[in-house]
């Protein structure tokens, strides 16, 4: 007899137990549906950022894929949505059709994701000595007499935007032998996109340096190319382990639901 109580117990608790980790794992999954739908925008946000810094400073990067990390995030970023919607609507009615989709997204997830983030922390490392050599080679090739060739406009762009002058700082445009727009006997001058918006014709007067920009051109760039590749790859890698504990969410609640979709032999459906 207490043997048989015993049994009995130990079913209950077992059974409680196991209700409860259901319950926990469809509020899981509810929890990271909403959270997927944020974090879509956020992964979209460093995607286009990619994009859009491939797009303005293409001249300067010699790699041709290096937009590639960025269109895998915005790729990823829109299966998210879905992903969200399906956790949501798989934490309020389970389905098994619809709980294998949701098994086959997040491996898709997981792949895009990773693919971007080992691609973001690749380019990372290897563009930033690419980017001097490139810039280093434009403001030796320089022609600031118009009309100018799609190098020397980079330049100036690139000054413009940036706030920078040179490569390292404003001294690059000082060394004769090392710019090719200098002319014999012409006194030391900067090109006028390394002037502030105030002094707009300040490149022949170098006796007022307050009116330049006297930060160099390359580390900006590096600082703003590690900065978006440095955000893609942690929230590709923070998004991937919380796709995984969604799978094992997933898993849970498939292992515990019964096949009563595939009950098309049931003796029932023939009388």
């Amino acid at each position: 007899m207490r043997r048989v109580r015993a049994v009995v117990v130990s079913s209950a608790l077992w059974c409680y137990e196991n209700c409860w980790l259901r319950s926990f794992a469809r509020s899981m999954l509810r929890f990271l549906g909403f959270i997927f739908w944020g974090a879509a925008a956020a992964l979209a946000f460093g995607g286009v950022s990619v994009i859009l810094m491939y797009k303005t400073y293409g001249y300067l990067f010699q790699e041709f894929f290096l937009s590639l990390p960025g269109w895998l995030a915005v790729a990823a970023a829109l299966v998210l949505l879905l992903t969200g919607a399906l956790a949501i609507s798989v934490s309020a009615k389970r389905s098994r059709y619809r709980q294998g989709v949701l098994m086959y997204l997040l491996l898709v997830l997981l792949c895009l994701e990773t693919s971007s983030a080992v691609l973001a922390q690749f380019y990372s490392i290897r563009i930033s000595p690419e980017l001097k050599r490139t810039m280093s080679y434009l403001v030796y090739q320089y022609n600031g007499t118009p009309p100018q060739d799609a190098g020397s406009r980079a330049v100036d762009a690139v000054q413009r935007q940036l706030q920078c002058c040179g490569v390292q700082n404003y001294t690059d445009w000082l060394k004769p032998t090392a710019v090719s727009w200098h002319l014999p006997g012409e006194n030391a001058h900067v090109p006028e996109s390394c002037c502030k918006e105030k002094y707009s014709h300040c490149g022949d007067d170098l006796g007022h340096l307050e009116q330049l920009f006297q930060e160099g051109c390359v580390k900006k760039l590096e600082d703003w190319l590690h900065f978006v590749m440095d955000y893609m790859f942690w929230c590709c890698t923070v998004l991937s382990t919380l796709e995984l504990l969604a799978a094992v969410s997933n898993g849970f609640l498939l292992r515990h639901q019964p096949f009563r979709d595939l009950r098309f032999l049931d003796s029932s459906t023939f009388i």
